[in-house]
């Protein structure tokens, strides 16, 4: 079936190309807008030679605006990156890139432009928006999608097409450091994020890459590129779930490919999963591009090939059309020498060449440097970062409502710790790590508390050392102090930008989640002075801490929260911003507790054995601990208070293509304007292979105002609810599902049970 499909789109195509072939002589038909994009890319792939059809197979790094020609040599390529210069530079530099490959080659080929924007383009003074993990917080896709739209904006002036975001790795082994990239624990919940992120994206005409395929974010001992367990149940079921959801509703034009294995067998060199899986199910359409040094690493790294170029045959014909590394410059040779078929050649070059046509280069390539200065990190678009973090901090503790500060009450506030007086962004952001961009909670608190107190701010310590000398200074203004504000978690900052002394990010994985250096030192020694402790936790991934739980006043996380982070949590601490994030990632209650995310089998908490112990009387499950996380996913604290008040499902007998419906009234018993995210989570009770003991497969983020009650209704499709059986075959058993409702997955207020026929 396949080949009479594939013999028949090359009659269609040939007899498409013929015909304007016929009606367009004397010019070539690829320069032709008005034909469509197949006839345009065959008629262009018949023109180039070998070496044509092979750079665009490749990625060349750009340089100045004066080094194009030494850089290109006249000849053009598939794509280019640059991610050193100021915005303004760049569009400027890649208005010239443009026009030189339009006149100064032999076929006058655009070149994909590409830049990281994960966080925002990471191009020096553009926005920096808060980190992925913390977009997953906020529960707002909406939200998120306006974040990429203006994101987009910037890199459509600054002339890039290509973003090499989101991230759809699944935040399970918190050891790992590039948990801050993720939008969380939750395939459901990162899918529906990365959705709208390159959504956004897509407005101005930008392909987003999602990345890593396949199943790149659980690696053995947290190790960054280590090979993920695994069977083939727990890939469809989990890893492949984000990727098939945002590849469904957007059809983005690129995919990036992993360093890392699955099973063991290294995804890069895998036809089963970049080419049967990628392609044939899920429909991709585009083209992949290989994470940086991902081929190479086939013969230095895997092992699966003894020399590059046997690296790079096996990456090509298993479907890695644009390699980032040496080794498709081996490409030409293999043909040559008869090794390698020219038709894998001619497939990668054509899917290049397709989005190349599809994102409209060859009519318009360029972005607009005369509008940078007015588009890039406008005002709009900075109170759009502080609106993001404003809805992505979690607040997790509020003993006796210590939050928000009655500043009345103070008339001395101790600001200490590590990240009180710096801003801290994470991985590709385009600040380095000593960075003065952006509010740090110390000025935030300055801006906001003015002269009604007094605020004394000392570190204590740094974020990593054992140095505990300048502990005794956070002490000593602590005890000068009414209540003390101690800002402690990680630091990381791009990986090419001079990462020093980073406890996460991308390469700085973790082998103990406790506190780095002697923060938790600090917090006792404050804690000592019987003073009122505030705990802002600004990490880039949850640590145990369950001693700051157990004796912190209140505590608020930051998931690296942008350019604004500073000034978004000083008003969340003073009450002008009514906190709103809910956990997407679980915290641990120590490091032998992990993994901890929600969404286990039953079997994998509860014990027919034995309860859990404790340190003063041992059990026999973990005999001194429980194994439930400190804090779960989906929890999250507000100063408004809310009460489920009704739940009313509106059919409770479904067929397979029934869609479960369900109304929520919620009300707002509180003083204050406040957002809950209500959540509905599903499970099969009784199932032919095991299933989570829970699975988010809804959620609404509602704004409800102080003594209202508003409804909301969540729907999921019954085929949500399927499962892959003992055949591998993704099936809809009949039967009974628990339906919960919550504010949190250990938060249920109502179930509710629909019966499968």
């Amino acid at each position: 079936m396949k080949t009479v499909f594939f013999a028949a789109t090359c009659i269609l195509t040939t007899l498409t190309f013929c015909s304007y072939a016929q009606t367009n002589a004397g010019k070539p038909l690829y320069k032709d807008k008005t034909a469509p994009v197949p006839a345009r890319v065959e008629d262009l792939l018949e023109r180039m030679t070998l070496k044509e059809k092979i750079l665009q197979l490749q990625n060349r790094g750009s340089g100045r605006a004066d080094e194009i020609d030494r850089i290109f040599h006249g000849e053009s390529w598939g794509c280019t990156h640059e991610m050193g210069m100021r915005a303004v530079d760049c569009a400027k530099m890649y208005q010239k890139l443009q026009q030189y490959m339009a006149t100064k080659t032999r076929l006058g080929i655009p070149i994909i432009t590409a830049a990281e924007g994960i966080e925002g383009i990471l191009q020096n003074e553009c926005t920096i928006f808060p980190h992925a993990l913390a977009q997953g917080s906020t529960f707002n896709p909406a939200l998120v999608r306006r974040m990429t739209e203006a994101a987009g904006e910037e890199a459509k002036v600054i002339g890039i097409h290509q973003i090499l975001s989101p991230v759809l790795d699944i935040a399970r082994e918190l050891r790992w450091g590039r948990i801050e990239e993720t939008y969380g624990e939750d395939p459901y919940l990162i899918g529906e994020m990365a959705t709208a992120f390159v959504s956004g994206y897509q407005k101005h005409n930008i392909t987003c890459t999602p990345k890593h395929f396949l199943a790149h974010g659980s690696p053995s001992g947290g190790l960054n590129c280590a090979n993920v367990s695994g069977g083939e149940r727990e890939l469809r079921s989990l890893y492949l779930y984000p990727f098939k959801r945002v590849i469904a509703a957007t059809q983005p034009w690129s995919v990036m490919s992993c360093y890392s294995a699955y099973d063991g067998l290294a995804v890069t060199g895998s036809a089963y999963y970049m080419t049967d899986i990628l392609r044939g199910e899920l429909g991709f359409k585009g083209y992949v591009y290989s994470d940086w040094g991902s081929v190479d690493r086939l013969q230095t790294f895997h092992h699966q090939a003894a020399t590059q170029e046997e690296a790079a045959k096996i990456a090509l014909t298993a479907g890695v059309d644009l390699n980032i590394d040496g080794a498709y410059t081996k490409l030409e040779a293999l043909v040559q020498s008869g090794q390698l078929e020219m038709r894998y050649i001619d497939q990668a070059v054509r899917r290049v060449l397709t989005t190349k046509f599809s994102l409209g280069l060859f009519d318009a390539p360029y972005g607009d440097s005369t509008r940078v200065a007015k588009v890039v990190r406008s005002a709009d678009k900075v109170a759009l970062s502080k609106e993001v973090a404003d809805e992505s901090a979690v607040l997790l503790k509020n003993s006796n409502n210590i939050l928000p500060l009655d500043l009345t009450k103070y008339k001395t506030i101790a600001v200490v710790g590590p990240n009180s007086n710096q801003t801290v962004f994470g991985d590709y952001s385009w600040t380095g790590p000593d960075t003065k961009e952006g509010v740090t909670l110390l000025k935030g608190l300055q801006d906001v508390v003015g002269n009604r107190v007094t605020l004394r701010h000392v570190e204590g310590c740094d974020w990593w050392s054992q140095d505990r000398s300048r502990i005794p200074d956070a002490v000593k203004a602590a005890q000068g102090s009414d209540l003390v504000i101690v800002a402690i978690g990680t630091r990381s900052t791009y990986l090419g930008r001079s990462a020093k002394n980073s406890t996460a990010g991308e390469g700085f994985d973790i082998s103990s989640l406790e506190l780095p250096g002697v923060q938790e030192e600090l917090l006792k020694a404050v804690k000592a002075t019987g003073k009122p402790m505030v705990v802002v936790f600004i990490s880039g991934k949850p640590l145990a801490m369950p001693w700051v739980k157990d004796n912190a006043d209140a505590v608020v996380a930051q998931w690296y929260g942008g350019e604004m982070q500073g000034r978004s949590m000083a008003d969340i601490l003073t009450g002008r911003v009514n906190p709103s994030g809910k956990l997407n990632v679980s915290f641990p209650r120590s490091t032998g507790n992990t993994p901890c995310f929600y969404n286990h089998y039953v079997t994998d908490r509860e014990s027919p054995f034995d309860q859990p112990g404790s340190l003063n009387e041992p059990h026999g499950h973990y005999i001194f601990d429980t194994p439930e996380p400190l804090w779960n996913f989906g929890y999250g604290l507000s100063y408004s208070d809310f009460k489920y008040r009704r739940c009313v499902s509106r059919d409770s007998l479904l067929a397979p293509t029934d869609t479960i419906k369900i109304d929520v009234e919620l009300e707002n018993t509180g003083t204050r304007d406040g957002k809950e995210v209500v959540q509905l989570y599903v499970r099969d009770k009784v199932s032919s292979v095991a299933t989570p003991v829970q699975q988010l497969k809804a959620f609404q983020k509602v704004l409800v105002k102080a003594g209202k009650r508003v409804t909301v209704t969540l729907q999921v499709p019954v085929s949500a609810l399927g499962l892959y059986n003992d055949r591998m075959r993704y099936v809809v058993e009949p039967g009974e599902f628990d339906i919960q409702i919550g504010g949190a997955s250990d938060q249920i207020h109502f179930h509710k049970t629909i019966l499968v026929h």
